[in-house]
Formats: C-alpha cells, structure tokens, sequence
C-alpha cells in the first residue's frame, strides 16, 4: 500500500516532454556538481530544446564530469553552459566561445545565487532514491545544494545507483517534477601514483602529526600522501572533497576523527567523485557526512579543528610566491575551488598548515614550473601573502616567515636543478636576490 510520499512520488514523475516544457525561454539553471550533474534531464532538454523554441537557457554547474549533448557545437544558442570549476569536458567549449566561467571561491558559490544575482529559475541535482519518510539523498555532492531554496522550481532526477549519504536531503514535498534515470554515475578511478609523487607525498606526511584534521585535493599526489600515512593515528577528515584513499586510512584505523573539535567520528565533506568502492563505502554510511559548500569551506569553520592539514596543488609559481592554479596563461584550465578557503582556514586553524605541492616541471622536464614571474596573463589563485608550504621531487619551503629574496633562494633550491641557474639569474635581474 502506497504511504502519502510515495503517491507524491508517482505524481511528480514526468515524461520527456512535459519535463522539457518545466523550462522556459532565458532561465537561468542551477545544477550540483560532479558527479550529481542532472545528466539525464540536460539529455531531454537538448532533445526538445529546438523543438520546443527553447533559447538562451543558461546552465551553471561546477566541474562537469561527462561530454553531454547540449555541448555540442550549435547548442549554446538554446543552452548556454557557465561552469564554476572547469573541467576537461568544457574546457574547449569556454576556449571557443561557447561557454563561459564564473569565478568565485567554492564556498562562495552559493552566495553567488542567493545574494549577488538574481536568483535561479530552476535548481536540479541528481539524488539517491527516495526512503519511506520521503526523503532523497543528495549523494556524492551537497555542494549547491541549498541554492534550491531560492529557486522557483525544483527538479530532481532520480538514481538506483547513486549513493544514499548522509548530511543533506530532500524531501518530495520540495520538489516540482522527477525525471527518473538509471544510467551508471559517472565513475572516475583514481590516477595512477608515480615515483615522483611519492616523493612528495612521504616529505608531506612526515609534517602531517598524529590527531590532525585533512584536507586532500585532487590527484596522484594527495594519493600518495595518503599512502604515507598508514603510520599514523587518529586522523579526521575536514576536505571539500572525500578521495579514494580516504576509504584505504579508515579501514585501515588511520582515520577515525577521535581528535575533532567538530563532528568528531565523522569525515565531512562536500563532494567526491571517485570509484565505485568509495559510492559504496558512502551509502548509507553514518560515518560520512556531506555538507553544504558554503558550510564546508567556510575558512571559519574548517579553522575550528586542530592541526588542519590542506593539500593541493598549482600550475605555475613565481618567485615572489604568487600562485596559479586556474589558468594557462589568459584561458581558464580549471577553477580556484577551495584551495584559498583551506589555505585561510588552515592557517587559522591551531597548529594548522597548507601545502601546495606539484611537480617541478611540465612538458618531459622542458618547462619549469617555478618561474621568474607567472606566465602573460596568468590568474593569481593565491597570494604571496597566504602561501604557506611549497613542495616539489626536489624538496620543501616554508615561505611564510621569509623576506623577498629569501623566498625567491628558497623556491630556487626547490626547482628542478637545470633551472635554477637561470632563475638565480632572473631573480637578480628582477632586483629580488643580490
């Protein structure tokens, strides 16, 4: 016998068409990121938009994770797509014109649509299957989730195999229309660790103590730090994103969030995307807790743990300690995400420190990422001013604490040794070092 949620349920169900017909000429759509991406109602848009004369719909995600139809070249007159963190599936369609990027520091992303602009006319996400009290997990990203509550409708599409987490919900009461697909979330396995990376990762785990609070980007190094921790205890996890390896230290006993000052015994973070070991080790698992961005990446309330520990990485740094980590010099590559939010609030963490750890060089070793200054037309992800650690194959500098010239020898000493000759002479051309 349907309970009064499930008949709910079956009411809101849609068929393509009248999904297509929730939209309207010039709306402006918000979607959760990654992997919670509403793939499946963006399909039936592309599919209807031109019959339906749809124009000008705008689509506004954070780090899509599939090539889609509404990409396609022609497409953007009926939807247009502004990204929040670039990716390697929009990335040519912003370089051409097709797309565009909007920066903001991840946690400031919801207010982006709550206070700044007007606010959205549509806010979807792809969510778990719905429990018998009504409710839909937001799954693998709670990120924009609570924009929906300034949206004039709420569609949601519906998943088997999407994780049911823990931390944000829906209820059916919420939302406008249900769209229903059972096509796999994306999986995204994790990248192979090098030699070079576990190099860098030991020299960072050996600063990381007993009882700290971590924070892990994207990548083989952050994995490769994580497997340099299997000597240590009491970790908790504090991170925009939960990784594979985080799965690895909690079953392992690395992991168990005894030493937080907040939600102690779980591991909060915003998103993941990551194999399907990881989705499965996040449903219906208490112990992971996916919260709102605007909470997660508050540099307020990641500085309210002990010994926060955040690591990510860059594309370039110059030697006055400026850091790109968004551009190829003018074209957008990715995003600044959380990398400031982590860093600030590391740094106001008690005990806390940051890291941004890369490879010395680029292109085979022709191209030295530590330059004299940082490409033409280079975005500045983060100051001199907060740049904490900075780490390579080659070895570590502390630059806080350090004069001009000191960083610049610091950053030299670091840098793969067929550079560091012509960046002691740059540097003294630049009057920072004598």
């Amino acid at each position: 016998m349907m309970n009064q949620w499930q008949r709910m349920y079956e009411e809101k169900k849609m068929t393509a068409e009248s999904l297509a017909r929730q939209f309207k000429n010039g709306d402006v759509c918000v979607s959760t990121g990654q992997v919670a991406e509403p793939t499946g109602i963006l399909q039936v848009l592309a599919s209807y938009a031109p019959e339906l004369d749809l124009e000008h719909i705008r689509h506004c995600v954070l780090l899509p994770l599939r090539q889609q139809e509404y990409m396609k070249a022609g497409m953007e007159k009926y939807i247009y797509h502004i990204s929040h963190f670039v990716s390697a599936y929009d990335r040519n369609m912003i370089w051409e014109g097709r797309g565009d990027y909007m920066p903001a520091h991840y946690s400031q992303v919801p207010q982006v649509w709550t206070s700044v602009l007007p606010e959205p006319d549509v806010f979807y996400a792809a969510v778990s299957p719905m429990d018998e009290h009504g409710y839909f997990s937001f799954g693998t990203a709670a990120d924009l989730s609570e924009v929906r509550h300034h949206a004039e409708k709420i569609l949601v599409e519906v998943n088997p195999t999407m994780p049911r987490s823990f931390g944000s919900f829906i209820h059916i009461s919420e939302v406008d229309g249900i769209w229903e697909n059972d096509a796999p979330i994306t999986v995204v396995d994790p990248p192979p660790v090098t030699n070079t990376d576990l190099a860098i990762g030991q020299m960072i785990a050996d600063e990381i103590p007993n009882g700290a609070t971590l924070q892990l980007g994207i990548g083989g190094i952050p994995n490769a730090v994580a497997q340099s921790l299997l000597d240590k205890r009491n970790l908790g996890v504090h991170s925009e994103m939960f990784c594979d390896s985080m799965v690895d230290l909690t079953l392992a006993g690395v992991i168990t969030n005894g030493c937080k000052r907040i939600h102690r015994g779980t591991s909060v973070a915003t998103f993941t995307f990551a194999s399907r070991r990881t989705y499965d080790f996040i449903d219906n698992n208490p112990g992971v807790a996916f919260l709102p961005v605007s909470y997660v990446n508050d540099p307020r309330v990641i500085a309210m743990n002990d010994q926060v520990i955040s690591i990510n990485s860059c594309i370039e740094i110059d030697l006055f300690g400026q850091v790109c980590s968004e551009t190829m010099g003018t074209k957008n590559y990715s995003g600044v995400g959380g990398q400031i939010d982590f860093i600030r609030g590391a740094a106001a963490s008690k005990g806390g420190k940051s890291f941004l750890a890369f490879t010395a060089t680029a292109k085979k070793g022709k191209v030295s990422k530590i330059k004299p200054v940082l490409t033409e037309g280079a975005c500045v992800s983060t100051t001199r001013n907060d740049v904490d650690y900075v780490v390579t194959e080659f070895g570590m500098a502390r630059l806080k604490g350090l004069t001009c010239s000191q960083r610049a020898k610091a950053l030299i000493r670091i840098a793969a040794p067929a550079f560091r000759e012509e960046l002691t002479e740059a540097a003294r051309k630049m009057h920072i070092i004598v």
